[in-house]
């Protein structure tokens, strides 16, 4: 579907100096040995009668299989992907395990013209990565989140840092 709007949230912890954030791998049959690209933040669509933000924590937890981390979501605004869609995006601070994450499944018609239909995980990795790294692998138009949630963390985004600080 061109356009459309999705939502989601951007899981980040401090390690040091060292800010990194929870990517999922794109699953299925189109993604499949891609890496530069192909990493997202938890998201997906959602429609005229629900909020941005609660369509955000539902698609976590469809996404991924686990409760969002507690804590309060601090919007990062919204960007445009080169398809159109509107992602609107929300941090939080979290240490989650990739480990424990059971991720959501699709189906869709694999090989395309077969008529036959196969399940797909939505996200079928997940993992952790410092800013830089993140940069190489997250959808385009989603490292402007990256740079948002740093100004963020380190306070230059001229209301304050809203994260307390670890430990």
């Amino acid at each position: 579907m061109a356009g459309g709007s999705s939502a989601g949230i951007l899981v980040f912890r401090e390690r040091g100096h060292e800010v990194e954030v929870l990517l999922g791998h794109m699953g299925g049959p189109f993604w499949r040995g891609r890496d530069s690209g192909a990493w997202s933040i938890p998201k997906g669509e959602y429609g005229a009668d629900e909020a941005p933000r609660d369509a955000a924590l539902r698609e976590f937890r469809e996404e991924l299989g686990i409760e969002p981390p507690a804590g309060e979501l601090v919007p990062l605004g919204e960007v445009r992907q080169s398809g159109g869609k509107r992602v609107h995006a929300w941090a939080v601070p979290g240490d989650l395990d990739p480990e424990g994450i059971t991720p959501g499944t699709f189906t869709v018609e694999w090989p395309r013209g077969s008529g036959v239909l196969r399940e797909f995980p939505e996200i079928d990795r997940v993992s952790w990565f410092g800013v830089p790294a993140a940069e190489a692998r997250i959808v385009t138009a989603q490292r402007a989140l990256l740079h948002r949630l740093v100004e963020l963390v380190e306070g230059r985004s001229g209301g304050g840092r809203p994260f307390p600080r670890p430990g």
